[in-house]
């Protein structure tokens, strides 16, 4: 946001009051009185300014354009860049087991912070286990996902193999796809039939105890 002068400052903290105190912005006339303007001209100027500067818009579907005003604020920007995620139930990170997913809400992500902005087909799930912790992934955290992207060598991913879900590393060696623990405590998962990913993961959630 630039910086504003003295008496745009001052026409700002008026349209707030009274939006606070009334509900409604306070009309060019009410502005000029309330600050001695000669003209409406002075007003639509301060105003306009305040536009330009991205502290203030017109909402529509108001006949009356300075009843229309409304002060953005640093959360209006805040919910710009706050999406909300499918949080599709949990998934193991130790052993792959049999896993039935249900929707649990929404996990709320900040676009800035993850770095690229969540598609229709991103998803989050919680994590059961601590067969990743040397991708510092641990129990209890929830990574975000996104479907439909080709794992390259070395992505997470959530996957299917031989038909049971799991999170793990995924590996190509020889041509030949496997998915490897990051714990020494757990084996290697190499496929017998069939290992499909289920998406990458782009991004991790940890919640703070």
């Amino acid at each position: 946001m630039e910086e504003l002068t003295k008496r745009q400052r001052q026409v700002l903290d008026y349209i707030v009051k009274c939006q606070q105190t009334g509900g409604l912005s306070p009309s060019m006339r009410d502005i000029m009185i309330h600050f001695g303007f000669r003209s409406p001209r002075t007003v639509s100027d301060h105003v306009d300014a305040l536009r330009r500067k991205n502290v203030l818009f017109y909402q529509p579907g108001k006949r009356a354009p300075a009843r229309s005003l409304r002060v953005i604020t640093p959360w209006d920007d805040l919910k710009k860049r706050v999406m909300d995620v499918p949080l599709l139930g949990s998934i193991p990170a130790g052993l792959a087991q049999e896993l039935w997913q249900e929707a649990r809400g929404c996990v709320s992500v900040d676009v800035g912070s993850l770095g690229f902005k969540p598609t229709s087909t991103t998803y989050a799930l919680k994590v059961k286990g601590d067969s990743m912790i040397g991708r510092h992934i641990l129990d209890g955290d929830t990574v975000v996902i996104e479907h439909g992207q080709t794992p390259k060598n070395g992505d997470v991913v959530a996957a299917l193999i031989d038909g049971e879900s799991t999170l793990k590393t995924f590996v190509k060696s020889k041509g030949k796809p496997h998915l490897k623990a990051e714990n020494p405590r757990y084996p290697k998962l190499i496929p017998a039939t069939e290992l499909v990913s289920q998406g990458v993961m782009v991004a991790l959630i940890r919640k703070i105890k």
